[in-house]
């Protein structure tokens, strides 16, 4: 019988990555660079033009240039089914339908594929394909008020509309109302490793080596596409280099499995950094509408909370940027409502706290503008308005730590010594101000299934089809079972990211740490008894399979959500426009911390990007092409090492919630949330000007420095 050595206490302290020395080695290898014998890459080609049809692919000379092997386009492709449920039952984005038609529905569509021996041989011959289009009127302009936008479906994550009490009743009885609006820009999510992945069909069976957020989804994807058995199609993909909601099916996997199938050999399809603005999501730009009223004493009595999203003319994406303001405020009057309109652009995706992220940034803003009016410190004005149960669906909160993030966090900033009145400190040329703002977001887990193997020699084995995209998803596994199993973390070994491991759920929302831990835990729970009761380990293991569908299923319904609270310090130079962050601080509580170590990072990365979405971060379209003006990473600006300043995060205990097991809410997204609320607000604080559009460019500060 196998001795297991009692151990408890592994989640909650520090520790290094368990993959860290192979990535420094560079032993780690990603999609992009995995070896296999005759491999043949692919380039797409994408549309210059943002609407109209193709009339013509003239691949002819370009089939004959050294060590080309194919051209495939909508004249030569093979049908793509695309009637089916995708992902949580959302219908697919047709967009991963390649090459179906002759339709070109925006700048950047893919119109082809060059498939050749290297990489080179086919970015030359894709750079030297001409496809003729008939172009037609694009419309690319996105504004509140535009005659085409309705309201949305509701989707799984949100309702399109939410109302109750008599709004205009209610903002009449108020002592003091704001009525703003603001706006956010489209934003993109490059991660530094671009998406690449890798086809082949093996006896029979395809194998795709990919960079996503969850093989299994993508998998299931493929497998309907190409109308394949799903037991005949393996995804793996063992390290990503971040991802940020955009490594899911996209078309350059969809291109290679096409190819590979074609050729009958394995295809590697890699995009630029400039495909990648036209191919891999971004996040909507938004036009928020925000009206608060309150009694003199900062009670709400109203709270409207309306935002406009664009989608593409293809597929309709929601971008709920009015979901904080259904957990975080309540009013006698509370209504949210979202809205989209089609556009030649596209579409948008999951971004680092999709909805909430712009959301928090429009509803933030407006408590500081009401907190000013009513003369009533920021922080107090939220802890009066602490809702006891779900704003709108009325039901429990399992857990909430606002207030306490807020007290704690003002405590250490030093917010007790803040003069409220704006635009009075200096220290030389700059103006200086502080801001606050509050975060949310949703904490649940969703089914997952995990094998958990007692091996021989005396050591576990862990598979699950769980996706480490940076955050360290495989370091926490490893703390989790360890603990689960009363051993030692070195005595652990996980394996994930092979759809081969069976359903899971995906790394995104917040909710995949904690949806494999429950798994991970269920299965490390039932082997630990099983070896218990003595016998031995076989030479071939002891292997124990769970799956979490009924436990989940059976889990009382709550408001389950992280909160924090974030603080900022930001000079302004009014003579020049320059805004200047110098310090941060945010406050959290997100249940049980798994590995400090890398949950602080995830927490300052956030900050980090609120920084950049504040000051920063803007993608423009040109008006007469469609296109991206400045589609780089040298035109599209994000916050350097200069731009970041002291930053420091911190969480705070919370009491468990009795019907989850593990207690662990997800931190990927909750440190993006608010942050660049507590930036404009420091900005206004500073120079008792206002900003309700992101970002908050040298320009407008000028501007608005002149018009104040």
């Amino acid at each position: 019988m196998t001795t297991v050595t009692p151990l408890k206490g592994s989640v909650g302290t520090a520790h290094t990555r368990v993959e860290g020395h192979a990535k420094v080695t560079g032993a780690a290898r990603y999609a992009g660079e995995i070896p296999f014998a005759e491999l043949a890459h692919g380039w797409l080609v994408l549309s210059t033009v943002a609407r109209g049809r193709v009339t013509a692919v003239e691949d002819a000379a370009v089939r004959a240039l050294p060590g080309v092997l194919a051209v495939l386009h909508h004249g030569n492709a093979p049908h793509l089914e695309t009637d089916y449920a995708g992902l949580m039952g959302n219908k697919p984005d047709p967009s991963i339908a390649l090459f179906q038609h002759d339709r070109v529905p925006h700048a950047g569509w893919p119109v082809a594929l060059v498939v050749a021996e290297t990489p080179e041989q086919a970015r030359e011959a894709a750079e030297r394909l001409v496809v003729r289009y008939e172009r037609e009127p694009h419309d690319i302009t996105f504004a509140d008020g535009h005659p085409d936008a309705y309201t949305a479906a509701d989707v799984p994550h949100a309702a399109a509309v939410t109302a109750k009490g008599d709004l205009e009743t209610e903002l009449a009885r108020s002592a003091v109302v704001v009525d703003a609006e603001y706006t956010t820009p489209e934003e993109h999510h490059n991660p530094m490793e671009p998406h690449a992945a890798t086809a082949r069909w093996d006896g029979g069976r395809l194998e795709v080596v990919d960079s996503n957020q969850g093989a299994i989804w993508v998998k299931g994807e493929l497998a309907s596409l190409f109308s394949l058995d799903p037991a005949s199609v393996r995804v793996r993909s063992e390290h990503i280099g971040g991802g940020f909601g955009s490594k899911g099916v996209r078309a350059h996997q969809v291109a290679a499995v096409m190819a590979a199938t074609l050729l009958r050999r394995p295809v590697r399809v890699v995009l630029t950094r400039r495909q990648m603005f036209s191919l891999v999501g971004y996040r909507s730009p938004t036009a928020q509408h925000v009206r608060l009223g309150a009694d003199p004493d900062g009670r709400l009595r109203a709270l409207e909370h309306r935002s406009l999203n664009l989608s593409s003319t293809v597929h309709e994406f929601l971008e709920p940027a009015a979901m904080p303001a259904r957990v975080l405020y309540d009013a006698p009057a509370h209504h949210t409502a979202h809205r989209i309109v089609r556009l030649d652009v596209p579409t948008p995706t999951w971004m680092r706290a999709p909805g909430e992220a712009p959301g928090s940034f429009a509803l933030e803003s407006a408590l500081d503008e009401l907190a000013a009016k009513l003369g009533i410190d920021p922080i107090e004005l939220r802890v009066r308005n602490e809702p006891e149960t779900g704003p709108v669906s009325g039901l429990p909160f399992a857990g909430r730590g606002l207030t306490a993030c807020f007290r704690e966090g003002g405590r250490r900033f030093g917010w007790a010594d803040r003069d409220p009145r704006p635009g009075l400190r200096r220290d030389g040329r700059w103006l200086l101000g502080t801001g606050t703002a509050a975060a949310t977001f949703h904490a649940g887990a969703l089914p997952s299934t995990a094998a958990v193997t007692a091996e021989a020699g005396g050591d576990f084995t862990v598979r699950i089809s769980a996706a480490d995209i940076g955050t360290g998803a495989r370091t926490a596994l490893t703390l989790v079972a360890a603990d689960a199993l009363e051993v030692t973390p070195d005595r652990v070994r996980v394996l994930i990211g092979d759809s081969d491991f069976g359903p899971a759920m995906i790394a995104g929302g917040s909710m995949g740490t904690s949806s494999w831990s429950w798994a991970v835990t269920a299965a490390a729970e039932e082997l630990r008894e099983r070896l218990a009761l003595g016998g031995g380990v076989p030479p071939e293991g002891i292997t124990v399979r769970s799956d979490t569908t009924a436990a989940l299923a059976a889990l009382p319904q709550k408001e389950r959500h992280s909160y924090g609270a974030h603080f900022a310090e930001v000079a302004v130079d009014v003579t020049t426009g320059e805004v200047r962050v110098r310090r941060m601080l945010g406050i959290f509580a997100a249940g049980r911390i798994v590995n400090p170590l890398t949950a602080r990072n995830q927490f300052v990365g956030g900050m980090t990007w609120g920084i950049s979405m504040a000051l920063h971060e803007e993608a423009v379209r040109d008006q007469a092409s469609g296109a991206h003006v400045g589609a780089d990473l040298a035109g599209y600006h994000f916050a350097a090492n200069a731009d970041v300043p002291s930053i420091e995060a911190d969480w705070l205990a919370e009491d468990p919630d009795e019907d989850d097991p593990v207690v662990i809410k997800g931190i990927g997204e909750i440190g993006i949330v608010g942050a660049a609320a507590a930036v404009g607000n420091a900005v206004w604080h500073a120079t008792g000007v206002r900003h309700r559009s992101l970002p908050i460019r040298p320009d407008r500060v000028l501007r608005a420095g002149r018009d104040a």
